[in-house]
């Protein structure tokens, strides 16, 4: 039995699951369009960092639907200008009572995500949410992965996390009674993965269903290597931190997305197409029997 599937595996086929499975995949992508606007996050100031290149990136599907919750203020920052001002322009599109403020930076600099923290109370007054998405990972096997690269991914995966949470968590301890904040209060999001959980989780099935996958399993593992390390931390800063955040009514959380389909797992849909391989072949490599899409990895 996996994950409570147990029933449905069976009775029937890998192939059979993983299609149905694409179903609901197309059916998270087209949440946004057919709910209406919950005003959860109604008066919320939000900082998320890590939009990503496209709508597929996490940091950009999440931005959308905060505007969709109806959020006051969103401040995106990511490293480069051009994901920004495509997430910017379509929020405006859509929501345009939401205000977007674009930061093009460093999510692992001190500077950059304190004076952001700052800035944002100096502007709004409060902070609400810190939703902490950059990331970085490498492709390379144990023997090739040199010191530089292992120590860039620690800074960018871990380092931004213990940032946003330093410093979010200082902003949201602010109060101000004139815009609504009478206590401290707020909500941490760290990206971390299953990766940072186990180094892979796919089946062990598909490789004799699918004899292709054998190989790129092996790509995902080796993709996963300096990524599992990282991310394990992740989910330990925020254990670590809910207990000294205890008393402050902000919640920390990490989230561990499986093979989510975005521009950095791209790689892998990529090798598929060369070697034949469907959609829902590839979704095999997760437990679930399908891959998800960033809008049903919504924080």
């Amino acid at each position: 039995m996996i994950l409570g599937l147990g029933s449905i595996l069976e009775n029937e086929p890998p192939e059979v699951i993983s299609s149905k499975g694409q179903a609901l995949v197309e059916k998270a992508r087209k949440f946004l369009s057919t709910v209406p606007r919950s005003g959860r996050l109604k008066d919320k100031v939000c900082i998320i960092t890590g939009i990503g290149k496209t709508e597929k990136g996490i940091g950009f599907a999440t931005a959308v639907a905060y505007a969709h919750a109806g959020a006051k203020h969103l401040y995106l920052l990511d490293l480069v200008k051009r994901p920004l001002d495509g997430c910017k322009a379509i929020i405006a599109e859509r929501y345009p009572d939401v205000k977007v403020t674009t930061i093009e930076g460093d999510a692992a600099d001190e500077t950059t995500i304190s004076g952001l923290c700052n800035h944002v109370l100096k502007e709004e007054r409060r902070l609400d949410v810190f939703f902490a998405n950059a990331g970085i990972s490498y492709g390379s096997e144990l023997h090739h992965i040199t010191t530089e690269m292992w120590l860039n991914t620690m800074r960018i995966n871990t380092l931004s996390v213990f940032l946003a949470t330093k410093y979010g968590s200082t902003a949201m301890m602010k109060t101000d009674p004139t815009v609504g904040k009478e206590a401290s209060s707020g909500s941490i999001i760290l990206t971390a993965s299953i990766a940072g959980l186990r180094a892979c989780g796919g089946p062990v099935e598909c490789w004799s269903d699918f004899l292709p996958l054998f190989f790129l399993c092996w790509k995902l593992i080796l993709w996963l290597n300096t990524d599992s390390a990282s991310k394990a931390a992740v989910i330990s800063v925020a254990q670590t931190a809910s207990y000294q955040l205890a008393r402050t009514n902000i919640r920390i959380n990490a989230i561990c997305p499986g093979l989510i389909e975005t521009d950095m797992t791209q790689i892998f849909w990529d090798q598929a197409h060369k070697q034949n391989l469907t959609v829902p072949a590839l979704a095999t490599l997760n437990p679930l029997m399908r891959q998800g899409a960033s809008e049903g990895t919504i924080c």
